[in-house]
């Protein structure tokens, strides 16, 4: 009887350390500790005992631990895991989990939340919002968008005059630069009063050419396109959405493959391309197409490199 007591005092033992989250430390010294006072009341406890507090010291000691558990674990995973490609490794280096890590976990620190400060607007963008912004919305007629299926031309013509697709773009370029507060704000006013208008100017601040060619393209390429983006000669859209995959860019079938080709009269090195999409906001009316797709180089004429993951083509 005394063995089944000191039995399941170590069980519940192991099962508080982990409920309560103790720390590697905490957590084996308490449970060596319990090993020991189970012992006392009964030794038959000691089989369940003598390992437990084994696997406590291995935890412990970091030569142990390195030796036992983490190396072996690795190369089991890294045997298992397929290799990240280098989208993904940009993708896991471009940051850490905020305060939203704590309200997930259920245990937010309310005054931790409270601390981080209010974005504000600069005076230029409040400016813009309280000028540019309310004359957008006095213009709209969300049932007329509706009807004719499409925003009236003078609508329009107000939203590539007044930067309104240029929010992201550097004024070095002739865009706005505003903070992405400031566009959260802007696409809220618009959508208050039409959802349609709010998208269309969504799109070009967020999905596209835009912000891809901030981030990665060439001099020559950001001299090409963003001042058109920023001044509405150019409507971008961004063509990811597969009929066969959806929105989910790892999935997609579409493919570019690396070769020589004849362009122009000329050979050249570029792209066979095999895609579909639909689904593509303001691709009635894009003058660009920033097109996803899985790149692959089988003659290795870039490199030693096969496949380059997921990328994205500028189409005029």
């Amino acid at each position: 009887m005394l063995f089944i007591f000191a039995v399941l005092l170590l069980l519940l033992s192991l099962w508080a350390i982990f409920y309560f989250q103790l720390s590697r430390s905490a957590g084996a010294i308490a449970l060596m500790v319990m090993s020991v006072v189970c012992a006392f009341i009964s030794p038959w406890s000691l089989i369940l005992g003598i390992p437990l507090i084994l696997i406590s010291l291995v935890v412990m000691i970091d030569p142990l631990r390195m030796s036992f558990i983490s190396k072996p674990a690795y190369k089991a995973l890294a045997n298992a895991m397929p290799s990240i490609s280098p989208t993904e490794r940009e993708a896991l280096d471009s940051g850490t989990s905020w305060w939203e890590k704590e309200l997930f976990m259920g245990a937010p620190n309310w005054e931790t939340f409270n601390s981080y400060p209010y974005p504000k607007l600069s005076l230029e963008e409040q400016a813009f919002l309280d000028n540019e912004v309310e004359t957008l919305c006095s213009m709209l007629d969300e049932w007329e968008i509706h009807e004719q299926k499409a925003l009236p031309d003078h609508v329009w013509q107000y939203i590539k005059e007044h930067g309104f697709l240029g929010l992201i773009i550097p004024k070095e370029y002739g865009g706005r630069a505003f903070s992405s507060f400031a566009q959260s704000r802007v696409m809220s006013k618009i959508a208050s009063r039409s959802l349609t208008t709010a998208v269309s100017c969504m799109v070009p601040n967020s999905l596209g050419p835009g912000e891809l060619l901030l981030h990665y393209g060439t001099e020559e390429q950001k001299d090409r396109y963003l001042p058109g983006l920023a001044r509405g000669e150019e409507i971008p859209c961004f063509g990811l959405t597969s009929p066969e995959a959806g929105s989910d860019a790892g999935a997609i079938p579409d493919t570019g493959v690396v070769c020589y080709g004849q362009f122009e009269g000329q050979e050249v090195l570029g792209l066979r391309m095999n895609f579909s999409k639909r689904w593509i906001t303001l691709a009635p009316i894009a003058t660009v197409v920033g097109l996803a797709f899985k790149m692959y180089d089988p003659d290795h004429l870039l490199g030693e490199q096969t496949e380059y993951g997921i990328t994205c083509a500028l189409l005029p």
